[in-house]
């Protein structure tokens, strides 16, 4: 089965959350439980010119979702900050790694973007692998970074520069 990458579009918004109403998908963002459909319709149709977003699609459904904000401050436009999610039921396909290496690709050919810097909880072992197989590493551990689940968790701050 063939995953199709492509730009995000306004329409996508009730596929995206769906994605984001997931459990673990809002539980390993910075997501609430419980995403309406208004606010991810209105995120989708005013981003701003600095924000990206590619969705993941298998069998014309879309499974993944990656977005990218390129900073605007004049000495950090270099840099950019990704996040994403996977669907529950498409995890271990390869599909953050091909979402990832197209969103990295975009960054570096298109962008002039040569560092992109993401968190990720110390806990979801599968993601900082696969940000490690992509060519990120670690550059610290950010102490009671967000409330998630009634506790306080910690995020590796991890980065790929070039």
């Amino acid at each position: 089965m063939k995953t199709i990458i492509r730009q995000c579009e306004p329409d996508d918004f009730k596929a995206i959350r769906e994605l984001y109403a997931q459990s673990s998908c809002y539980a390993g963002t910075l997501q609430l439980p419980y995403p309406s459909e208004a606010k991810w319709k209105k995120k989708l149709s005013e981003d701003p010119a600095n924000y990206y977003s590619l969705v993941a699609l298998r069998d014309n459904v879309i499974v993944g979702q990656i977005g990218m904000q390129v900073n605007t401050y004049p000495r950090r436009t270099h840099t950019a900050n990704i996040g994403m999610a996977v669907s529950e039921d498409s995890r271990g396909k390869g599909i953050g790694s091909l979402m990832l290496k197209e969103m990295v690709s975009l960054a570096n050919n298109w962008l002039s973007v040569t560092r992109i810097e993401l968190e990720v909880y110390v806990d979801n072992e599968s993601a900082i692998k696969m940000y490690k197989n992509n060519g990120f590493v670690e550059e610290g551990t950010a102490k009671s970074y967000a409330f998630r689940n009634g506790e306080y968790v910690d995020v590796k701050l991890m980065a790929k520069v070039g």
